[in-house]
């Protein structure tokens, strides 16, 4: 298994202090976890993920850290999951966001389309629609619609009509079947893999709702970051990135308050200073290492009064 993407940037970024609280809400199989653990004397870890299976091998490799907790819940809800661990307030946030390898490399998963496997997709498997069920839901229309918001696909439409044929005959029951569907729709055949990988992140998104849960993680993690507290992120997907850059640009603004006649209120001091002028990638001996990580890109921000 490969080590986390960026993995020394991110706990550099994070600043930690020995005595400080730490959210890792992306624990996937603990490598970031376990560098923060590491580095904590008399602090506290929180390591969060939605899929069970993450939760468990986490849980496996702290073992050692008595100042680690791990639990299953969506990032998303993160203010109640601290509450319920008796925190209101941290000192740094650190977000994974996409798919990870664990999850990948296992074809019963199906998140790949290298390996037969059924159309499941959840990053919770203990809940939620699967990618078969969402799939059965869409038109042609409603289908396109999705693929062009989450997966940058070149022929959306010729897809789309593609997939619901399959589906509408039976053959829409596994991976291969919908790799096979989006082949046979895309062109020019040189572009089909490449087409096949856009598709199923592009599902895989809708069925976890990756793009709404880092939203309301990001806004989450403004709430429970106390002052000087540091919020680092890592996206692999260009509509991750961007949702990520504009949050921090967002909240490294002041921000004025009108009254009804449009007479200035007061001003509200930003409530962030971004760290990172432009994202941190990986270097060329990580990405050789790990391919996957190609894409990677990091910012951080840190927590004003």
């Amino acid at each position: 298994m490969h080590e986390p993407v960026l993995a020394g940037p991110a706990v550099a970024w994070l600043d930690i202090r020995e005595d400080g609280c730490y959210v890792d809400c992306t624990a996937g199989a603990g490598g970031h976890s376990e560098r923060i653990a590491a580095r904590l004397r008399g602090g506290r870890l929180l390591a969060i993920d939605r899929d069970p299976l993450a939760v468990e091998i986490t849980r496996r490799r702290l073992e050692g850290y008595a100042q680690a907790e791990v639990v299953h819940g969506n990032y998303a809800e993160l203010c109640e999951l601290l509450r319920g661990y008796g925190l209101e307030t941290v000192d740094g946030v650190l977000i994974d966001a996409g798919v990870s390898s664990m999850q990948l490399d296992r074809p019963e998963r199906g998140f790949s389309f290298q390996e037969d496997g059924p159309l499941d997709m959840r990053m919770d498997t203990s809940g939620g629609i699967s990618a078969a069920g969402l799939l059965a839901e869409q038109t042609a229309e409603t289908l396109a619609k999705l693929l062009r918001a989450y997966g940058d696909v070149r022929f959306p439409g010729r897809i789309a009509r593609s997939v619901v044929e399959r589906r509408d005959h039976g053959k829409l029951n596994s991976t291969r079947e919908l790799a096979d569907a989006v082949r046979d729709a895309v062109p020019r055949k040189a572009l089909a893999n490449d087409e096949v990988r856009q598709v199923f992140q592009a599902v895989r998104i809708a069925v976890n709702d990756e793009l709404g849960s880092l939203d309301r993680g990001l806004h989450a993690a403004m709430r429970v970051l106390g002052e000087g507290g540091r919020l680092v992120v890592i996206a692999f997907h260009s509509g991750e990135d961007r949702i990520v850059k504009r949050f921090l640009q967002d909240q490294s603004r002041a921000h004025r308050v009108l009254h009804v006649d449009g007479r200035v209120k007061e001003v509200v001091p930003p409530l962030l200073r971004v760290l990172t002028k432009k994202p941190v990638v990986p270097d060329v001996d990580e990405v050789r290492a790990n391919p996957r990580a190609h894409s990677a890109r990091l910012r951080a921000a840190e927590r004003l009064g």
